[in-house]
C-alpha cells in the first residue's frame, strides 16, 4: 500500500504541481503519439546505423538540420557521439548544439533561432532531470512542439528517451533507483506515458508494472539497448536489435515486441503483420 501511495503521489505532482507555468499543448486527435511529426525513442547503449538512418530520413535526409541538446550529460563541454555521428553524415554545418544553463536562458528569444530552423532534435543520454530542470515549460519546450507540428522529428537515447514521456520515470536527483522522485514531469511528446530504458541489460523489465496498475490511463514502455520505437501518430514500430516491453492496463504482466513489430497506441494492441 505504501508503494501505491507513493506512485499516486508522484502522479499528482506530474499532473499539476509545476515549478514553471505549464506549456500549452494543443488538443489532439491522437491518444498518445504526436498528431504531426515523429518520435524516435531509443533505449540507450550503442545506437545502430538503422536507428540513425531512420532519424535522419524523418528529419529530411540530406536537407536535415539537427539540434543536439546535451544537458542530460551534466557537463557544458561534453562532446557527444551524437554530434560526431550526425556531423559525419550530414556535414557539421547541418548540426548545432544546445546546452543552456537556466530557465531564463531557455526563455530568451536569442537562443531559439536554431530550433526554429531545425527539422530534427536529438536529446543525448545522462540524467533526464537535468533536461527537465532547464527546459520544462519554457520557450525551448514550446519550440519542440512547434517542430513536431511542422512535421519534424524528435529523438533521444536513454535519458533522452525517458524525457519524451509525460511522467518522468527515474527522474529523481538522488539516483535512477528512485522510480518516481523529485522531478516527475517529462516533456510530454508521447502523451500519458512513462518510458524506461536499458530494460533487459539492467533487469528493469518489471519496474513499470506497479505504476501502470496505479495509473491505468497511462501506457508504460520499456526499451532495451540498441533498440528504438519510431512513433508516428498513434502507432509505433520497433527497430534495432532487441525488445520493447509494453505495460498497459488490463494485463497482469507486460509483453514484449521484437524488431519489425508494430503497436496501436490508440487501441492499445499489437498490430498483425
Amino acid at each position: 500500500m505504501r508503494k501505491l501511495i507513493t506512485l499516486l503521489a508522484g502522479l499528482s505532482l506530474c499532473l499539476g504541481l509545476f515549478a514553471q507555468n505549464p506549456t500549452a499543448v494543443d488538443l489532439s486527435v491522437t491518444r498518445h503519439g504526436p498528431e504531426h511529426g515523429s518520435l524516435v525513442i531509443i533505449g540507450g547503449g550503442t545506437v545502430t546505423d538503422e536507428i540513425w538512418d531512420r532519424f535522419i530520413e524523418l528529419a529530411g535526409g540530406p536537407d536535415a538540420r539537427i539540434v543536439v541538446i546535451t544537458n542530460a550529460s551534466g557537463s557544458d563541454d561534453f562532446h557527444t557521439t551524437a554530434i560526431e555521428t550526425l556531423s559525419s553524415r550530414l556535414g557539421a554545418n547541418k548540426v548545432s548544439r544546445l546546452h543552456l544553463s537556466t530557465i531564463d536562458e531557455a526563455n530568451d528569444e536569442k537562443n531559439l533561432s536554431e530550433l526554429r530552423r531545425a527539422t530534427g532534435i536529438y536529446f543525448t543520454g545522462g540524467r533526464q532531470w537535468r533536461i527537465a530542470e532547464v527546459y520544462l515549460n519554457t520557450k525551448v519546450h514550446r519550440e519542440c512542439f512547434a517542430l513536431l507540428a511542422r512535421g519534424g522529428v524528435i529523438a533521444g537515447s536513454s535519458a533522452g528517451a525517458s524525457i519524451q514521456g509525460s511522467l518522468l520515470w527515474r527522474g529523481d536527483t538522488r539516483g535512477a533507483q528512485h522510480l518516481i522522485g523529485d522531478h516527475t514531469q517529462g516533456l510530454g511528446f508521447l502523451k500519458l506515458s512513462a518510458i524506461d530504458q536499458h530494460i533487459l541489460v539492467r533487469n528493469r523489465q518489471h519496474d513499470l508494472d506497479a505504476f501502470i496498475k496505479a495509473a491505468p490511463e497511462f501506457i508504460g514502455i520499456g526499451i532495451d539497448e540498441s533498440t528504438a520505437i519510431v512513433v508516428r501518430g498513434d502507432e509505433f514500430e520497433v527497430i534495432g536489435k532487441s525488445y520493447v516491453a509494453v505495460h498497459q492496463a488490463g494485463r497482469e504482466k507486460f509483453f514484449f515486441l521484437r524488431p519489425g513489430q508494430r503497436y496501436d497506441l490508440h487501441e492499445h494492441k499489437p498490430l498483425t503483420q
